[in-house]
């Protein structure tokens, strides 16, 4: 007999009465019942209930032992009694009666309670994440993470691509983010950077006539932490196609999308073809360019019906350049006014003037605008928010970008107030055709606008004839229930191209040749076309697993600070090592500003996946 285990705490059934056994897992749970002593044995396998008679001389061991102690047990499998048979249990059937017991390892007092559905204060959780890890839910999301993985490479490989991988020592480059610098000790004074993804390394694939090439690809990124991004590193799956169109690219990961959550979820979901919406198309009806289509809110412009007329609140900024919002929602005109008073105040609390609303109720419109409005507008508003007995409409005046935000902060909290979201779905859509160049509020100068090395629509001759702010890009994101899983893009692969779309952003030729010397140098020797995407495999797995937050589904994540806890990083090191790296540590004078929002986008523009 194997000196550990014949079966693991989740194999035996019915079947196996009257067989001789040994297992060995963790104490979950006692339970003494004076005559009888119950263990609930517990290994990554499942969980034993193990029955320890009072004449053994090992009882009273047992009875002492601590839960979370590691022991073998041998005995007999004997079937359970109708009336304690747990059917909740896949070993519901059967316990094991000891006949010899073993420790292998004695735990001391928990710091963390593991038979514990509710969660523990975090930074007790990530100081013990090995225990946390032994509780059920985050075991299970592990697992879930693990097989995820497995069903991607396999799918992927299907599809005809290849696996890769690109360095993690490389050269640092703007990529919307602060790098993570390692010094480097034979080269004194310069230093590695960890990616922030493969990007530039994926593309000189295609350039090197690889064709297809995924993987599921590390990235480092020195960013603040919230509940859908991990700090410091997270993974994606990472796709580049050669010879592709922005179709081809949609194709491939809706099938992928499609498989993974088809296997991993119960949850309905839209079937592909997803929806494609226009980044403008999405700012106005959402407020946002990832959109939550559970929220059967969608938003209209309401800025003809009001310009010019006798409100003069939202006349004058319409004149100023300014547009009006108008967020219909159905059947809530009986809320109470309290209602309608806490979100007029979350409104101003995030940079509204105020909140205007309508309400729909007995036949008569009323609402603290209703006096400024004459019967043709109120008309006007109702067809063109399909409006009903019982709806409320409200409306945001202010400058566009404003206005954006602001309502779709509002349609987000509506929802989830009103409870409007079928939690039991998923909903995918595209978001296309986002701008090439935008105005920097600050600079008032052309900048990039998400993704610098995108392949403009119209090519060459729109980066030649058209205003530069009207320059479509061929860049996309995939977003489900609100959360963006991922952004990619068509590649820019021709350098005449390159070198003019810099320019209208403010970089010489100089420029591009210093910073991207490797790609742009690549592309003058015969570059496909091609494209990718890189879905952030965290966010996947935070889905599938219906967590809230990114930490759920990572084995050992860092808290909010960037901080391990559980192995204390980041440390300070020995003086020899910091010679090593002629490096000297120089402390701050005063305490570090506080760190800007990662989203901030950087000097060439933000996200390159």
């Amino acid at each position: 007999m194997h000196p550990y285990r014949t079966h693991t705490c989740g194999a035996l059934r019915s079947n196996d009465v009257s067989r001789s056994a040994r297992l060995s897992g963790w104490v979950f749970r006692k339970r003494d019942h004076g005559q009888l002593l119950f263990l609930d044995l517990r290994d990554h396998y499942g969980l034993t209930q193990v029955v320890i008679h009072p004449d053994r001389e090992f009882f009273e061991l047992c009875t002492k032992l601590k839960l979370e102690s590691i022991i073998t047990v041998t005995g007999v499998v004997v079937a359970r009694s109708p009336d304690t048979v747990n059917s909740d249990l896949p070993t519901g059937a059967i316990e094991l009666v000891a006949d010899a017991v073993t420790v292998e390892s004695v735990c001391e007092p928990l710091p963390l309670q593991i038979d514990c559905p509710e969660d523990g204060p975090e930074d007790i959780r990530l100081h013990y994440r090995y225990l946390d890890l032994r509780r059920e839910r985050l075991h299970r999301n592990i697992i879930l993470r693990s097989r995820v993985i497995s069903y991607l490479r396999q799918k992927m490989t299907e599809l005809g691509f290849n696996e890769f991988q690109t360095p993690i020592l490389t050269s640092s480059s703007p990529e919307g983010a602060r790098d993570y610098l390692v010094p480097s000790r034979v080269h004194p004074g310069k230093f590695y950077a960890l990616p922030q993804a493969p990007q530039q390394f994926k593309q000189l694939l295609m350039v090197a006539g690889f064709d297809r090439y995924f993987q599921i690809a590390p990235c480092f990124r020195d960013e603040d932490a919230r509940a859908d991004r991990s700090p410091g590193e997270f993974y994606q799956l990472d796709l580049e196609m050669s010879f592709a169109t922005q179709a081809d690219v949609f194709q491939v990961v809706e099938e992928v999308m499609a498989g993974v959550f088809g296997a991993f979820s119960s949850k309905p979901f839209n079937p592909p073809p997803f929806p494609r919406i226009p980044y403008a198309e999405a700012m106005l009806k959402y407020g946002s360019d990832k959109p939550d289509l559970r929220i059967p809110i969608v938003m209209q412009d309401a800025t003809g019906i009001f310009k010019g007329g006798g409100f003069k609140a939202f006349a004058s900024v319409i004149e100023q350049g300014g547009v009006v919002r108008a967020v219909p929602v159905k059947g809530i005109a009986g809320q109470p006014r309290s209602f309608f008073d806490k979100l007029v105040d979350y409104a101003k609390s995030i940079g509204s003037k105020g909140l205007a609303y309508l309400v729909w109720e007995g036949g008569i419109v009323k609402g603290p605008i209703v006096k400024f409005l004459t019967p043709d507008q109120i008309q006007a508003i109702a067809g063109l928010c399909e409006v009903g007995e019982s709806d409320v409409v409200f409306f945001v005046c202010d400058r566009p970008a404003l206005v954006n935000k602001i309502t779709g902060d509002l349609r987000l909290k509506l929802g989830n107030d009103l409870k409007l979201a079928d939690q039991n779905v998923f909903k995918f859509c595209w978001i296309v055709d986002f701008p090439m160049f935008e105005t920097d509020p600050e600079t008032n100068r052309i900048t990039f606008s998400h993704n610098p090395f995108s392949m403009p629509q119209g090519g060459m001759q729109a980066i030649e004839e058209q205003d530069p702010l009207s320059i479509l890009a061929y860049q996309y994101d995939i977003v489900c229930n609100g959360c963006e899983l991922s952004s990619g893009a068509i590649r820019n692969h021709s350098p005449d191209i390159m070198y003019k779309a810099f320019a209208i952003a403010g970089y010489s030729r100089e420029d591009v040749d210093e910073k991207f010397s490797g790609m742009i140098n690549a592309f003058r020797l015969g570059a496909p076309p091609h494209g990718g995407i890189a879905p952030g495999l965290d966010r996947i797995v935070m889905l599938l697993a219906g967590e809230q937050n990114i930490r759920e589904v990572i084995a050992f994540p860092m808290n909010q600070k960037a901080q391990d806890l559980m192995m204390d990083a980041p440390a300070p090191v020995a003086d020899k090592q910091l010679r090593e790296l002629h490096l000297k540590v120089v402390p701050p004078k005063t305490a570090p500003a506080a760190v800007p929002p990662a989203e901030i986008i950087g000097p060439l523009g933000g996200n390159l996946r």
